[in-house]
Parts: C-alpha cells; structure tokens; sequence
C-alpha cells in the first residue's frame, strides 16, 4: 500500500511542496556558532571577522528558508495546513524564531551599534517577539486540540515551540541595553512576561520528561539528538536572566526604579546560576545518552542540528556568568564549549549538504497528494526518515 510520497529530486516544485520548519534548525546552529566565535576569549585570530561572514551566510539562508516556507504555503496551502496535524513537524515552528533570534543578537554583538543599526534592530526584535508568540501559543493549541500524543512517545522536542519566548526575553536584555529609557523600559517589561511564559511551562515538560524517561527508557534512535534540548531552555533563560538584569540597571538607574534595577540584577544573576546547574546535569545525561546511543548506531536526520543550538545557548550563558561572576571556572568551560558547539556543527552541515544535494532531505513527513491527512500521520514520529526506512515502506 501506498502510503509515503517518494522522495523527491531536485525538483524545485517538488523542494517547496516538501519543505519543512525543521531547516530553521539550520538557521539556529549557524547563528549561534557565529555568536559564540565573536565571544571566544582566547588569542586574537580575527575572531569578529570570522563571526561576520558566518552571520552574513545564516541571514542568506534564513532568508532563502523563509522563502521556501512561504512559498509552501502559498502554492500548496493544503499541504501547509497538515503540518500543524503532525505531532513531530509542527513542533518545528519554534525553531523559525529562535533562529531569527539569532540574527537579532548578531545585530548587537557581531557588528557595532549605530543609530541606524539599532532602530532596525528594534523592528526586528519585534517581529521575533509576534513570532515566538505565534509558536508558543498556536503549536499547543494543535496539540492539545488535533494531534495525538502520548507520555510514552513524548521526546525533549515539545520543548521547541515553548522556547521562542524566552529566547526573544534574552534578545531584549541585549536590545535594551542600548535603548532609551522610555523604549528600554518597555522591551524590558515584556521581555519578562515572555521569559515567564517560556520558562515556566518549559520546567513542567522537564518534570514530565523526567518521569517519561524513568517509566519508559530513551526514545528512538531518530529523536536521539533531542535529549541536548533541554539545555536550550535552561541556556536561554540563564542568558536572558543576566542580560534582562544588565539592562535594569542601566535603564532604570536615576529613576524611582533605580532599586529594581540593582536587585533585578543580583536575582537575575542567582537565577541564572541555578539554571546553570540545572542544564550542567543534563548536558552530562546527554552525553551518556548520545555514547550509549552511538553504539548502536545513530541515523542522520535534521534532528541532528539540535547538537548545536541548545549547547550554543548554555555556552553563551556560561561567557555570561563568567564576565558578571570572574570566576575561573567559566571562562574555559565556555571556550571548551565553543570548540565542542564548532565541531557538531562542522559534521552536521556537512551531512545536512549532502543530503540537500542528493534531495533525500526534502521530504515532508506526513503528505501525500492523494489524501487529506494521509496514514502515514499515525505512523510515523521521526522529523526524517532515512533510506532504509523508506525502502522497508515500499516494500
């Protein structure tokens, strides 16, 4: 029985009906790395340099991929519309503004700060923010409405489309910084409304996940890569905690708030310090999780970019804590966590290029031209099949 589309060629046609939010994920790795090498402490190798060409080429990209996503939707809006059904895919959203995300933060660390630079800046910080509600709001409708899942099958990525919020909390403390205190107040307020939203429904899928894990073991080996994820929540709300609390200070010194500023600080630092702990276990489960899983073999897929984003974040929580604690130990953790986020990241794009070039990774899951919402949406829970999963299908 049919019941998968092949996979399409290079057909550009084929490319958009098939495309997925899953390539953001792209986007959020790519970015990332291109902040963190810009805050490598270590030697004078022309760091920034580097970072500015990386940052150029993920802007290219994302654009291109918002071009395909878009165009999805607008030639094939039935195809568009199933991926909200499926229970995997449509988690993926989250990963359009987080990777957004970082373009707006390179706009802050990687290239400097002018009058013009800044005022596009803020338009874009707000288009993030509509974006990341979007996710945060719309994708678990879906799920609560629509799809069918289980605490059996539940994996780490339920947590993409929650994160969004506090990523864009922690782009605010940035942005802040360098804004009036008439707009700085406001980015600052709502940027802790988001992290509230974000980071408090993020810890009940934590919570849940540990009891998941304990009751019904590791997942399969294609949503192997998720267990990083939980690093980008607990990454992005340290970072937001200590940037939201360096804008406090700074917009709110000479006013009635000038305390709230102070202490807004020194709680964001003491919060951020708890979550760092928090994401430092589960960096260490990760890793025994991915060695266990390497032994009995690991397929790609583009869940393999969730290496990159959720390690990239806790490394730019730990430059943080660094800088506003001078702590020894986490200068070298972070650089040590740079050199690790650089290596995934040169594996991952490479495997992510040869599977655009082969055309193997455009394939939507969940869609078929003859059926509104075809079987394989019961079937199937990977972001990706490989080859041999579709040919066991086939046959």
């Amino acid at each position: 029985m049919k019941i998968l589309a092949e996979v399409p060629g290079n057909d550009p046609r084929e490319i958009i009906r098939h495309f997925t939010p899953n390539w953001f994920a792209a986007n959020m790795g790519t970015g990332i790395l291109a902040l963190m090498i810009a805050e490598f402490p270590y030697g004078d190798w022309g760091q920034k340099i580097f970072a500015q060409g990386l940052w150029t080429i993920n802007v290219l990209f994302f654009a291109l991929f918002a071009l395909l996503f878009l165009g999805r939707a607008a030639f094939y809006p039935a195809s568009f519309r199933r991926l909200f059904h499926h229970p995997v895919q449509s988690l993926f959203i989250g990963a359009i503004p987080m990777g957004f995300a970082t373009i707006v933060n390179g706009m802050l660390i990687i290239w400097p700060v002018t009058a013009l630079s800044l005022q596009i800046t803020n338009v874009m910080w707000w288009v993030d923010v509509a974006l990341a509600l979007f996710s945060v709001l719309l994708v678990p409708y879906f799920m609560f409405t629509a799809q069918e899942h289980s605490v059996e099958k539940m994996t780490a990525a339920w947590l993409l489309p929650i994160v969004p919020p506090e990523v864009a909390a922690a782009s605010g403390g940035l942005l802040a910084q360098h804004l009036s205190p008439a707009l700085g107040s406001t980015v600052i307020y709502v940027s802790y409304l988001l992290w509230a939203v974000s980071v408090l429904l993020a810890m009940g899928i934590l919570a849940i996940l540990l009891l998941r894990l304990t009751l019904h073991k590791l997942p399969h080996q294609d949503m192997a890569v998720s267990a990083w994820l939980p690093l980008g929540p607990l990454g992005t709300g340290a970072m937001a905690m200590i940037t939201l609390g360096l804008a406090d200070q700074k917009v709110f010194a000479g006013t009635t708030l000038a305390g709230m500023g102070d202490f807004g600080f020194m709680a964001g630092l003491f919060v951020a310090l708890i979550l760092w702990g928090f994401g430092l276990w589960w960096m260490l489960m990760a890793v025994f999780f991915t060695l266990r899983y390497l032994g009995e073999g690991l397929p790609f897929n583009m869940g393999w970019w969730g290496f990159t984003f959720p390690l990239g974040v806790f490394n730019a929580a730990t430059y943080l804590l660094a800088r506003e604690t001078n702590w020894s130990v986490f200068l070298p953790l972070g650089a040590l966590f740079t050199i690790a986020l650089a290596f995934f990241w040169v594996i991952v794009t490479q495997r992510s290029f040869k599977g655009m070039w082969s055309g193997r990774l455009f394939r939507a899951p969940c869609l078929s031209a003859e059926t509104g919402l075809p079987e394989a949406c019961a079937i199937q829970s990977t972001p990706l099949l490989t080859e041999n999963d579709l040919s066991e299908m086939r046959d």
